[in-house]
């Protein structure tokens, strides 16, 4: 079609065409609907039907004011074009659709009509000669068996018959086209793209499926890796009961420890106090300067024994606080895990009921 048309309409349909050959049975123009439009030729004052798929045109039929589009269901209409010598068919996905379409056919069909008989005024007035002769009614020759008379008058009698021969067989196709039949074309192209249309979602939700099970895998591998971490943990928090009670009993040791240095530093402060009185001879003070000696040297490890001890205290404290925060990470993992693994058994609920 040439740039000085312009589309007024447009509309998406599966486009038929009659058999040549038979007459009934509907032909599909395309596997897919195509867009089909209304176009307007101010140049040339006419109305087309167009409809291309791919490089080649489907339809492309002039609008006249004799043309008559029939619904034949609710999502189908068609109408006969006797330039091009075929039905066209049209589905389309709603009874909405062909409702729009058949409004403005008979609008554009109204147009034609207009502008044909505003074409012929306009002959008629730029044409004397022609207008007398429209209302000048001339008697019908005399039919003979020879003379000029007769020959005019066959053609144009047979011209007539023509025109009446094909009016009657077009309405001969529309009336032999089966609306069953025609039903059932449009209703296979739709069933076929909503097929396809749930081919592709299938084929979607399958993909999803498997990314999901395997994320369910990955999760329950990780799961029974925090399951086994936390029996290591607990396990070790068994070994952290009796490292409980050694720290008991290191305290329980360390107490008694205390006392015994308090009780050595006293006897010491006493011994001190008491040295001059005591000393009377020289083996008495060696003998307690001695025996202070040894006072003190038990002091020192008692203090050495001491410090030892308040150091595995307190390391014993610090692993054992360490494992704690551990655990309760593991466990804050692990709540976790197990809500994003509910949700993923509910999203394959869901996707299996569906």
């Amino acid at each position: 079609f040439s740039c000085r048309e312009q589309p007024i309409f447009s509309t998406r349909a599966h486009v038929f065409q009659i058999d040549p050959a038979t007459k009934r049975n509907w032909i599909p123009a395309s596997k897919h609907a195509l867009t089909v439009s209304y176009f307007y030729d101010a140049t040339r004052n006419v109305y087309r039907i167009i409809s291309v798929g791919g490089t080649k045109a489907i339809i492309n039929s002039t609008i006249t004011p004799n043309m008559t589009f029939t619904k034949t269901s609710q999502k189908f209409g068609q109408w006969a074009d006797s330039r091009a010598n075929t039905v066209y068919g049209l589905g389309f996905a709603s009874e909405q659709h062909l409702s729009q379409f058949a409004e403005k056919f008979q609008e554009v069909k109204e147009a034609a009509r207009l502008a044909r008989e505003k074409s012929q005024d306009k002959t008629e007035l730029t044409n004397p000669a022609l207008n007398i002769a429209s209302h000048q009614v001339l008697p019908s020759p005399i039919i003979s068996s020879n003379g000029p008379g007769e020959d005019k008058l066959f053609r144009s009698q047979s011209a007539d018959v023509e025109i009446t021969t094909e009016k009657e067989r077009l309405k001969k196709m529309l009336s032999e086209g089966s609306v069953s039949e025609v039903q059932w074309e449009a209703e296979f192209f739709s069933l076929q793209d909503n097929n396809n249309k749930l081919v592709a979602a299938l084929h979607e939700a399958n993909a999803n499926v498997d990314q999901w099970k395997k994320q369910l895998a990955a999760y329950q591998e990780e799961t029974e890796t925090l399951r086994q971490r936390v029996a290591e943990l607990e396990s070790q928090g068994a070994h952290d009961s009796s490292s409980e009670n050694n720290k008991e009993e290191l305290s329980q040791t360390l107490e008694e420890l205390e006392l015994l240095i308090k009780a050595k530093d006293e006897e010491i402060q006493m011994l001190k106090s008491q040295k001059c009185s005591r000393w009377e001879t020289e083996g008495e003070r060696e003998e307690t300067l001695q025996k202070l000696q040894e006072l003190e040297a038990r002091n020192a490890e008692l203090e050495r024994r001491l410090h030892l001890a308040e150091q595995t205290l307190a390391e014993t404290l610090a692993e054992r606080e360490k494992i704690q925060n551990e655990v309760t990470k593991v466990a804050e993992i692990m709540d976790v895990k197990i809500f994003e693994l509910s949700e993923i058994r509910q999203g394959l609920a869901k996707l299996v009921e569906s």
